[in-house]
């Protein structure tokens, strides 16, 4: 997983001796490789990095890194897609107690990730992509993706929830792409305003938003 806590604590990587390395190193490789990458975006823009500065600061040779990564816009999709498959996101939407249940499940994902988007690292990433993806496609694509992910994940959980309450939903994805982009505008105001997120403001946000899911139900 990407490391929240890379861009302060990650200078640089001791160089490593040349040759290929060994199989039980390649993962811990591709992670500091996604880390030191990611630092960098942060530090100087997406446009302001190369893959010669990745390369100086992590510590290893052109090749060794194009042979994982063939350009930059690869190495920050690989990122994107990194955090995509964190736990921290990928299980936002599970419920640790109880049975099934929309409202239960739509809150407890809305807060977690709203909490999610609050994070320095997190906030880093919104604004170099807000910032430069008039210039650079990539960055919108990589946005596209993780509204996409979203989308997915509260889409099979409203099917399912659907299903089990006995309240049927033609269009799940539909409803769930509402209710993300609710979340996502919450994230890009407070990026835009720099205020910090409320975690008190964050969950009358969330009971708002999960409120016009459930209204909506009569429709289905």
């Amino acid at each position: 997983m990407v490391d929240e806590d890379a861009p302060s604590r990650i200078k640089s990587v001791p160089r490593r001796t040349r040759g290929r390395p060994r199989l039980a190193d390649v993962a811990d490789l591709e992670r500091e490789l996604l880390d030191v990458a990611l630092n960098e975006f942060l530090k100087s823009g997406y446009g302001g990095t190369s893959m010669a500065t990745i390369v100086k600061a992590a510590g290893v040779s052109k090749t060794t890194l194009y042979s994982r990564f063939s350009s930059k816009r690869e190495l920050f999709l690989a990122i994107i897609q990194k955090l995509i498959s964190s736990k921290h996101v990928s299980h936002l939407v599970e419920i640790e107690e109880g049975p099934l249940e929309l409202e239960t499940g739509l809150k407890a994902y809305g807060n977690r990730a709203l909490e999610f988007g609050s994070r320095r690292m997190i906030r880093g990433l919104d604004r170099l992509i807000c910032s430069e993806a008039h210039r650079f496609p990539e960055l919108g694509e990589a946005a596209s993706r993780q509204v996409e992910n979203a989308v997915a994940v509260v889409s099979g959980f409203i099917a399912k929830c659907a299903i089990a309450e006995n309240i049927p939903c033609a269009n799940p994805d539909i409803h769930a792409e509402v209710f993300v982009r609710m979340l996502r505008g919450f994230q890009v105001e407070s990026l835009f305003t720099g205020r910090e997120s409320d975690p008190v403001w964050r969950e009358k946000f969330v009971d708002h938003a999960v409120h016009m899911v459930l209204v909506a139900r009569k429709d289905w």
